[in-house]
């Protein structure tokens, strides 16, 4: 008998929609989890349910009323399978007990995904029916789907919320060391500089190369930390992230830089990032930067290619591929460091320290790899909104 065909179908369908509202509106995973589980003795009525959630692809049992496992331990063979297939898993007889004492007579592992990653299984196992036909498996899925959406949402805020908070210390360590630079180090820099100016009219010859030297070396830090001070003010003022169209900000930054750089050729279609992701007013200047790093660290016409693909249920990767020199393995460990750069660079290393800082202050990320193109490629990392 189907789903459909049984006679108080309307009724389950009515009890699925009440809990699918429920559970959207939980706050923890330890709601849904407890809500879900209520859910399944309603429907079912069978001797054991487990609930299990998959984090970076591990499976873990959240909670369970067969005794035989524990919270945080690891689920049995029917529930890894249904994990790996990414399929509802019957199984009956022996098998179906997780062990060969066992009165369990039949077993049901239904997965749920979302944005094509496993994300939830519900585990149901009974003691009275030989098997698990249409009527069985078809309301359970629907439940772990509702079960699985919710979890995915929280987890998203959780993300998000520590992204939130992470932006907050970094804040307020941006603060310390901007008055630590433009303060501290900055009137040293000016005595530094005042005494140079003195000596340098009281003496000639290879004495004077060398005030001139200490002049230049106060200037050159002076402005250096004017720039670092400049970068503090900037991220200083970013607002938490907040849902924005990836599209249009992708499509206009690769645009202009492109224009402006002739030797430059981006290759981007605009369908593929139909996307809304969380982050600030200077998302553009992370893709500027790194759109724009091709042509400036490569000699010659160089191909960009950016490309966007999602990745598990809640972020999008945006890729910025090239056929430039690359980037050396051995510096691509302290590249994103703040003053870092390469050893052709003439930059001033801030870059792509900004682009690091500026991405997971939006709960993302930036690495950077190989391309298929032959040059370097840098992923970013962004929170679906």
């Amino acid at each position: 008998m189907s789903f459909e065909e049984q006679q108080d179908f309307a009724r389950q369908v009515a009890d699925l929609n009440k809990y699918g509202q429920a559970l959207n509106r939980c706050e923890s995973v330890e709601e849904v989890v407890s809500l879900t589980l209520e859910a399944m003795s309603l429907l079912f009525q069978f001797s054991y349910s487990t609930f299990i959630e998959v984090r970076d692809g591990e499976p873990e049992v959240v909670h369970s009323t067969n005794p035989r496992l524990t919270q945080g331990g690891q689920p049995g063979s029917v529930a890894r399978q249904a994990l790996e297939d990414g399929e509802t898993v019957v199984t009956t007889g022996p098998e179906a007990g997780l062990e060969s004492d066992s009165d369990v007579t039949a077993t049901l592992a239904v997965p749920a995904q979302v944005g094509g990653e496993v994300t939830a299984i519900l585990v149901t196992r009974s003691t009275s029916v030989d098997t698990f036909g249409d009527e069985y498996s078809r309301p359970l899925e629907i439940l772990a789907s509702h079960a699985a959406t919710a979890i995915s949402n929280i987890r998203s805020r959780e993300r998000l919320e520590r992204a939130r908070q992470d932006l907050e210390t970094r804040k307020e360590m941006i603060e310390m060391y901007d008055r630590l630079l433009r303060h501290d180090l900055g009137n040293d820099l000016q005595i530094i500089a005042g005494f140079a100016d003195a000596v340098a009219s009281e003496v000639e010859g290879q004495t004077e190369e060398y005030v001139s030297k200490i002049q230049r070396a106060a200037e050159s830090s002076a402005d250096l930390i004017e720039r670092v001070g400049n970068l503090v003010s900037t991220l200083e003022e970013q607002d938490e992230p907040e849902p924005r169209d990836l599209r249009g900000i992708l499509e206009e930054t690769a645009a202009e830089v492109d224009a402006n750089f002739p030797e430059l050729t981006v290759d981007f279609d605009p369908e593929t990032a139909d996307y809304r992701v969380y982050s600030g007013d200077l998302l553009d200047s992370v893709f500027t930067n790194l759109i724009s790093n091709a042509a400036v660290h490569n000699e010659g016409a160089v191909q960009m290619g950016i490309s966007v693909e999602v990745t598990g249920d809640d972020s999008v990767v945006v890729e910025f591929a090239d056929d430039g020199s690359g980037v050396p393995e051995a510096v691509r460990s302290e590249i994103f460091e703040m003053g870092a750069k390469g050893p052709e660079s003439s930059g001033t290393g801030f870059g792509l320290g900004f682009v690091r800082a500026l991405t997971e202050s939006y709960g993302g990320g930036v690495t950077v790899g190989n391309s298929e193109m032959g040059g370097a490629e840098f992923r970013v990392t962004l929170q679906r909104a």
